[in-house]
């Protein structure tokens, strides 16, 4: 009897979903993060001879919009639990993350990509911007876990916080570092060729649009959704729907007039997240967003252990190994200690910042979106490394999360 695909992609996706249910309540308090979990599933089920492997690279469009699909339900998810409002002071933290570690985490990844693996220039960029955003979902113990917790009364979670709000725009502001090794890639190294346009357009017009959408987008969804409360079944039925509703809405029109739509999306939730901030109703949206991002992770990292078991780290070599082992455990700690020299906070708690600079998601958009926008030399041993930084971070910083933040907190 032959066995349909169909019927064993039923039988793939219900495990899945039946783990993003039941594996929380098994493995709380324990040293595992659930990404672990379904990245060993993927690769198990693919390496069964039934289902053909996933390819990124030949899939590169499918695996850029999947992997972008999941970034802007993420940051929505993001935007709508931090309940610090945005300020200077309030959030220092996260400017110094942003400002002085995401850069010198770029830098260091592309030397390394060009001096230690060899990359080309415009490879070894977009090697940088790819391990530029963080990615808080795929170790939620490292997060804040609702509205609510990491005000600014609320000391003890600024770990949380630094990490949960450098993760929501670094999302979005690697971006233009991707588009800076598109334009290597295209029109070559010269700064002539692409220095002006690419800080008026892909800096300037693109981050401040985005924004700027953000925040009125946000507003007019706020007024919306709070305008009055579900008082029939069916509308108490679908609470909280209007987060991912407005997660399509805002991406979607901020891309079309030229904006950047991961930026917007994250504005729009802390917008809506500040619009009523004692409403009850920030919980039902929460809870919706943070399913939608459980569901949609889960199933992006069963992939992923399917790609790894279909052959995506073959092409490594030992460079491109100790470059990805070297990202993630020097590159990425010392950028974070530096970012975070003399902020007033202490010892053990920047380095329980600078340490989890988580990942994941994020790499694998930025990674297939540049390769599909042009052609970079060694794409197969760029997803190799990526790849490989992809799986440390998540055994690592999974495995890591939940003990050192016991000790923290």
């Amino acid at each position: 009897m032959a066995i349909e695909l169909y019927d064993v992609g039923l039988i793939v996706i219900g495990l899945t979903l039946l783990g993003v249910a039941v594996l929380p309540l098994l493995i709380a308090d324990r040293p595992v993060s659930l990404p672990v979990f379904f990245v060993a599933f993927g690769a198990l089920v693919f390496w069964l001879p039934i289902v053909p492997a996933p390819d990124p690279l030949e899939q590169g469009v499918l695996t850029e919009h999947f992997a972008e699909l999941v970034v802007i339900v993420a940051l929505m998810g993001v935007g709508l639990k931090l309940d610090r409002p945005p300020g200077l002071r309030a959030w220092a933290s996260t400017w110094r993350l942003l400002a002085i570690t995401m850069p010198l985490s770029i830098a260091g990844a592309a030397l390394l990509g060009w001096w230690l693996v060899g990359f080309l220039v415009p490879t070894a960029i977009l090697l940088g911007a790819a391990i530029a955003p963080t990615d808080p979902v795929l170790a939620s113990e490292v997060q804040v876990e609702e509205p609510g917790e990491g005000g600014t009364d609320d000391e003890p979670s600024e770990t949380r916080f630094a990490l949960t709000s450098e993760a929501g725009l670094n999302d979005g502001l690697a971006f233009p570092f991707t588009n800076l090794a598109i334009a290597i890639a295209l029109v070559g190294l010269a700064p002539g060729n692409w220095l002006g346009e690419w800080l008026l357009v892909d800096v300037g017009y693109r981050i401040g649009l985005g924004t700027l959408l953000g925040i009125v987008f946000g507003a007019v969804l706020a007024r919306l959704i709070f305008a009055s409360a579900p008082e029939t079944r069916i509308a108490q039925s679908v609470q909280g729907l209007e987060a991912i509703a407005g997660t399509l809405l805002v991406y979607g029109l901020t891309e079309v007039v030229g904006g950047y739509g991961f930026v917007a999306v994250f504005v729009a939730a802390l917008t809506i997240r500040h619009y009523e901030r004692d409403h009850e109703y920030n919980e039902s949206l929460h809870r919706t967003a943070e399913l939608a991002e459980q569901t949609l992770m889960a199933l992006l990292m069963v992939f992923f252990g399917g790609a790894i078991v279909g052959g995506l780290l073959g092409p490594l070599t030992l460079e491109g190994l100790l470059a990805a082992l070297a990202i993630v455990f020097l590159v990425r700690p010392l950028a974070g200690v530096v970012g975070l020299a003399g902020f007033d906070l202490p010892w053990r708690e920047r380095g329980a910042i600078a340490f989890f600079g988580i990942r994941g998601i994020g790499s694998f958009y930025y990674l297939a979106h540049g390769l599909n926008e042009a052609a970079f030399a060694d794409a197969d041993l760029l997803w190799a490394v990526v790849g490989t930084i992809v799986l440390v971070s998540v055994v690592l910083h999974g495995v890591a999360a939940t003990p050192v933040m016991n000790r923290l907190h």
